[in-house]
């Protein structure tokens, strides 16, 4: 774009505009008009340099005394153009509308253009304003939200929850609206709509019966049987009638949903079992929905003018189905246009146990070309079968959690070592086998988390190493058949592994021996060439198979690890005096023998330790005259070493701290947020009432094995 000067030096001192499109704002729209470049190359640079702040100062200098010729600009090249066209064109012929305003506003925020942003946000107020002529679209007002929320322009976040606010039931509840409400799941529209009637009858000091029911006929739009039993539970507390009815229609569910759902087919009702789904949906949360069954995953998915003995079809057969029967998996896939969201990124089946996850797998390959994480915690159900059956027909996605709770459950045994052997001939051999299976990609799994699940033995653990060229994360803790053969073997296949969760399994000396093989012979740079030196995450809690010999060779290599967890193992002094980390941003120790002479260094080392827990170390109580000095203060002193530090977040407290004064936890424990003070120490009754001042962000407090005195239940 030349920009011509005035008078007989006019050619000389032309400059030359270029915009270079560097945008991939999902914001941007095609402009309603399109606009000629060319046209508005002839014209003066006069309005630019008077109405942009931007161009003001990139023209205003001498470009002669620069040798420069043209300018050149990176930005959104359409919010560009809408910006040129409102300083260039007539005013009288230029209109803001839901088009093109998020591209003028983009484009003047950039360009600093100080009258086209009082124009946008005035005509975005009258909008905003006239709901009753004609409602603005529910897409229009959540995308120009999120904008506003990330380039900070508050007249458009203020104006947006203004116009919520005013307009909720308007914006919501209107048919053509539905097709655009993206949630997460139906327990966020439900916890929205009780939250809003409650503050509306806290703003009235007699609320008019009839009104409340008026707003409460909102809930006529959440789909209460795909709502959480345990949500639904909770619900009675406070509604108790609309929360019994939720539940009675959960359990009526349970019963029987085959039954519920053929005769939904029948009648045309079946839009209110299907699982709320649109083009802009991210996640899909059905945790803790046990009414939940593959056929509800499958209905959802299925074009609203499909036959309806196929619905039949569908509801019957997925009701008990294994990989084998593909039949019907193979009609959908090719025979029928089944709806696709590629902008669902995450979906969490939680416990869910009526879901068949053989088929549930399916689903995830049909319907999320662009899924990335798949959580399936807490369900018996999901076998290892299955995980392997995930890999084969999803391997884009590269984040799996299939947790069992063990919390209740903890092993009293380790298992060194087995032979692998033995374990095939008593467990069947696996349905899939994942290592030589061809794939339409590569395998992209990086975190793994099968924490609890005593199902996963050695060769399952050998099938997993087919991750070797992806899997970062793994978390196994509480898997009590894994040996340290076990974790050992993966440990050598998988040397990409930088963050471990090994909390109560059998990982001893022979995987702390792999952790410190070399992997490059050519390396010379101290530890960088064996796996451990780039642990960035180990959590060793409960590990009986590790002597300290064994954690002081560990100690020596670990030294850009970020949390470390190591509760009741070995751990001596002489072994934590191996670690010279500095990068530690979380430390547990309790229930380990270690003192202040280790653990001082450690914790003034580390200087963005935000969680440190020592509960249960007997070790840190010392006689003065047996402990060593840092710079006039007694490694002793517990709390005078931990106030090297001001960003303690989370903290458990135990032998050691007695006695604590105020003056010693301020302004150390200022940022805290959780703390835990167990048997060992004990807190003063003016530091329990001081408490909400000492830590203002304190959002929970354990008290174990205290006195607690009468008025500190008077403290708010």
């Amino acid at each position: 774009m030349a920009f011509p000067g005035d008078g007989e030096h006019a050619a000389a001192d032309a400059v030359v505009l270029e915009i270079t499109d560097t945008s991939s704002s999902p914001y941007a729209r095609t402009p309603s008009a399109p606009v000629s470049i060319s046209d508005l190359a002839r014209l003066d640079p006069l309005p630019l340099i008077e109405s942009s702040s931007y161009f003001r100062a990139l023209l205003g200098g001498s470009f002669s005394e620069s040798g420069r010729d043209y300018v050149q600009v990176g930005c959104n090249l359409e919010a560009a153009v809408q910006v040129l066209r409102y300083l260039f064109q007539p005013s009288d012929s230029f209109t803001i509308t839901h088009d093109n305003f998020l591209a003028l506003l983009e484009g003047a925020l950039f360009l600093a253009v100080e009258s086209l942003l009082l124009e946008c946000e005035r005509w975005f107020s009258t909008m905003a304003s006239q709901t009753s002529a004609m409602p603005v679209p529910l897409d229009f007002i959540i995308e120009v939200w999120h904008f506003a929320q990330e380039h900070g322009v508050t007249f458009v976040q203020d104006i947006c929850l203004e116009y919520l606010a005013q307009n909720f039931v308007g914006t919501c509840c209107p048919k053509e609206e539905n097709n655009f409400l993206s949630l997460s799941s139906e327990k966020q529209l439900c916890e929205a709509i009780l939250y809003w009637v409650s503050e509306n009858m806290k703003t009235s000091e007699q609320p008019n019966p009839n009104s409340v029911d008026g707003h409460l006929f909102l809930l006529s739009k959440v789909k209460v049987c795909l709502l959480p039993l345990g949500f639904a539970t909770g619900t009675k507390r406070h509604w108790f009638d609309i929360g019994n009815k939720i539940v009675c229609t959960i359990l009526d569910l349970l019963k029987d949903s085959m039954s519920t759902l053929l005769d939904a087919i029948s009648d045309g009702s079946l839009e209110r079992y299907c699982i709320r789904i649109t083009e802009y949906s991210e996640n899909i949360m059905l945790s803790g929905c046990p009414q939940i069954t593959t056929a509800f995953l499958y209905i959802s998915v299925l074009p609203t003018d499909l036959d309806v003995s196929f619905k039949r079809r569908i509801v019957t057969s997925y009701t008990k189905v294994d990989h084998q029967s593909s039949t019907l998996y193979d009609e959908l896939e090719e025979a029928v246009e089944t709806l696709s969201f590629r902008n669902v990124h995450m979906v969490d089946l939680s416990k869910c146990p009526n879901v068949h996850f053989g088929a549930a797998v399916d689903w995830l390959k049909l319907a999320f070309p662009q899924l990335r994480i798949f959580r399936a915690s807490h369900c018996l159900s999901f076998q290892f079968d299955d995980l392997l059956y995930l890999l084969l027909r999803c391997p884009w996605i590269n984040e799996i959690d299939i947790t069992i709770d063990t919390s209740t459950i903890t092993p009293k045994h380790s298992i060194v070592s087995s032979s692998s052997d033995i374990l095939r001939k008593v467990k069947p051999n696996p349905r899939y086998r994942i290592q030589y299976a061809p794939c339409d990609r590569q395998l992209n799994i990086s975190r793994l988390t099968l924490e609890g699940r005593s199902d996963i033995d050695d060769v399952d653990l050998l099938e997993i190493s087919v991750l070797k060229n992806s899997l970062c994360y793994i978390n196994i803790r509480n898997c009590s058949l894994l040996t340290d053969d076990g974790i050992s073997n993966l440990l050598t296949k998988c040397t990409k592994i930088h963050s471990m969760v090994l909390s109560y399994t059998s990982f001893g000396n022979r995987s702390i021996q792999t952790l410190r093989t070399t992997k490059s012979p050519d390396h010379n740079d101290g530890h960088a060439h064996v796996m451990g030196f780039y642990m960035q995450e180990l959590h060793l809690d409960g590990c009986k198979g590790l002597d300290s010999a064994a954690l002081s060779h560990l100690m020596d290599i670990i030294n850009i690890t970020k949390i470390l967890c190591l509760r009741e193992t070995s751990l001596t002094d002489g072994a934590l005096c191996r670690f010279f980390g500095s990068s530690l941003e979380c430390l547990d120790v309790s229930e380990t023998v270690i003192s202040m002479v280790s653990l001082a260094p450690v914790i003034q080392r580390n200087y963005k330790l935000n969680c440190l827990k020592t509960a249960g170390c007997r070790g840190l109580v010392f006689e003065c005259d047996k402990v060593e000095h840092i710079g006039g203060n007694k490694y002793g002193d517990f709390l005078q070493v931990v106030g090297s530090t001001n960003c303690l977040e989370e903290v458990e407290m135990g032998w050691g701290f007695c006695p604590i004064q105020i003056e010693d936890v301020v302004p150390s424990f200022s940022n805290v947020r959780k703390m835990t003070v167990g048997l060992g120490t004990a807190l003063a009754e003016n530091v329990l009432c001081a408490l909400p001042v000492i830590c203002p962000f304190l959002e929970s407090l354990i008290l174990r094995f205290q006195v607690c005195p009468n008025t500190l239940l008077h403290v708010k």
